[in-house]
């Protein structure tokens, strides 16, 4: 298990959706109990400030996530300098710029990141290809260096994932111009065909070894809709026929002690949505079974 303070920082944001509920998904988790769950396995653990996107009326959308990824890459980069490790509860999958350009910059002295995106959906839209211009949907382009300036350019350079060190699992909604983006750039993704077929742990060990490889460090973003909505409704955009839980768990547990695993970021949560408080147990389940693999054992995240 990591000996690093656990540090987690709410980001609350909504603003990059259609349906701005993920908004509250940190603070319900909080309330929920998440950092007392994790505290529970062991971890040293904080929760800092959460960081809140202003909607102010005169900007678009856009220049809203723009400013925030700025705001919570600030934060994340201090929780680093700090040597904790971040676990950033969203919020819309937007805030995966601001959390991975942090990491980024911080490794860039050292090499490359490495991401896992677990996601239903591809998030490879840029403002030329979106139709609802929903910043939510352009992260995993933002981050490979495509996209507005404001969303490309954190920390003054572009391009904080190489493609060669990013793959997408789970992947079953998407729009034709995002595939072909990824394909040109030469992404791997395991689409959620591929994941049923060759079953999640299969295709997790083969991201984990792309990730790691030719990397100074690695990190997963973990949006909730890639679970099955049985598993998971409470999401900002819930898609049928996704990865199980019951799957995922023991795949994911001991992803923290690997010293190169830097972060962990979980969106998507609308509690708005949970019904039955389903999805929240679901994420403190995830949470745990990456962070505190002890956890397994103690039943928290079985």
């Amino acid at each position: 298990m990591s000996n690093k303070v656990l540090h987690l920082i709410g980001a609350e944001v909504g603003e990059g959706a259609s349906d701005g509920g993920c908004k509250w998904g940190a603070a319900a988790l909080r309330e929920q109990g998440m950092a007392q769950a994790l505290a529970s396995t062991g971890r040293n653990v904080t929760w800092g400030d959460n960081v809140t996107a202003q909607a102010l009326h005169a900007n678009t959308r856009l220049e809203v996530i723009e400013v925030f990824s700025q705001q919570l890459a600030q934060s994340v980069k201090k929780a680093l300098r700090q040597g904790h490790q971040p676990l950033v509860v969203g919020g819309d999958h937007s805030c995966a710029v601001g959390t991975w350009s942090a990491v980024a910059d911080s490794l860039r002295p050292s090499g490359s990141l490495g991401l896992i995106w677990i996601d239903a959906h591809l998030d490879a839209h840029t403002p030329e290809t979106s139709d609802s211009q929903a910043p939510h949907g352009m992260p995993l382009a933002s981050l490979l260096g495509h996209g507005s300036v404001g969303m490309t350019h954190l920390y003054g350079w572009s391009g904080k994932l190489q493609a060669a060190n990013v793959v997408v699992i789970g992947a079953r909604s998407y729009e034709a111009p995002e595939k072909a983006l990824l394909e040109r750039l030469g992404v791997r993704v395991m689409f959620m065909e591929e994941v049923l077929e060759r079953g999640f742990a299969a295709c997790f060990e083969e991201a984990r070894a792309i990730v790691m490889a030719n990397t100074a460090g690695w990190g997963i973003t973990f949006d909730l809709d890639g679970l099955d909505p049985q598993d998971a409704p409470g999401t900002g955009t819930p898609v049928e026929t996704g990865i199980r839980l019951a799957d995922a768990l023991p795949v994911l547990a001991g992803c923290s002690h690997d010293p190169s695993f830097m972060a962990l970021e979980l969106t998507e949560y609308n509690p708005l949505r949970d019904f039955g408080g389903r999805t929240a147990q679901a994420a403190m389940k995830l949470v745990c079974a990456v962070l505190a693999p002890d956890s397994m054992a103690l039943g928290l995240a079985a």
